[in-house]
């Protein structure tokens, strides 16, 4: 099998789950695909373009494929299984954002909850308005060190995209954070719990689930059967 490994918003190919992952993978001597996401230009992001980007790093591919997502790398990830099901075998998903999307009240015009998760939450009806009328919103990129901007596009397609109802008979595996303040647990739990095919581990961890890696890893590989 080939995996691949989908990082969040803000964040690279180079982040620290990816690069603990890749690591104990290659100690398996299995190469961990990690395409970059933000390519070719962060400020032009969209859900679609990523989704276009992981279809056609799977397409030249023979055997199966198992896609983990990390947050928005995870909304990914549902979206590429959806439009590929005959090609994804399996997913691991790592604090989804699977809500990724709007929400009421209101909030600071920009968005920075770290590594992404669902950072339109915190904007509200009047933030995105801003964000429509100006036509970007300046988010902070761990990985580039600064500020940039996102075009609204990146909202608006997202919109067009639903991981809520996504009907997914592959087996998926779902790590979840008790104390993330970007992704909502409770949405995370409830849609793992109402699909028999997926193996939820709720943990004592926040967003990044860095105190949990060790533990994923272990899950991961006997989910893997590597």
């Amino acid at each position: 099998m080939t995996l691949f490994y989908l990082h969040g918003f803000a964040s690279s190919a180079r982040s620290s789950k990816a690069t603990y992952f890749a690591g104990k993978l290659r100690e398996l001597g299995i190469e961990l695909h990690t395409p970059d996401l933000n390519e070719p230009d962060f400020s032009t992001l969209t859900i679609s373009r990523m989704v276009d980007q992981v279809g056609k790093a799977i397409e030249g591919l023979s055997g199966p494929i198992v896609l983990i997502g990390s947050s928005l790398g995870a909304f990914v990830a549902v979206q590429v299984a959806l439009k590929h099901p005959a090609r994804v075998d399996r997913m691991v998903l790592l604090a989804p954002a699977l809500d990724f999307g709007p929400s009421t009240g209101s909030g600071p015009s920009r968005a920075e909850s770290r590594d992404g998760g669902n950072r339109m939450r915190s904007l509200g009806d009047t933030g995105i308005e801003e964000w429509k009328r100006t036509g970007k919103l300046d988010v902070f990129h761990y990985a580039y060190g600064r500020i940039l901007p996102v075009h609204y596009e990146l909202y608006a397609d997202a919109r067009r995209h639903n991981c809520l109802d996504a009907a997914l008979a592959m087996p998926i595996q779902v790590f979840q954070g008790r104390r993330d303040d970007a992704v909502d647990p409770d949405v995370v739990e409830r849609w793992s719990r109402a699909r028999p095919n997926v193996e939820l581990h709720m943990l004592d961890d926040d967003h990044q689930l860095g105190a949990s890696v060790g533990f994923i890893w272990e899950e991961m590989r006997r989910f893997l059967d590597l």
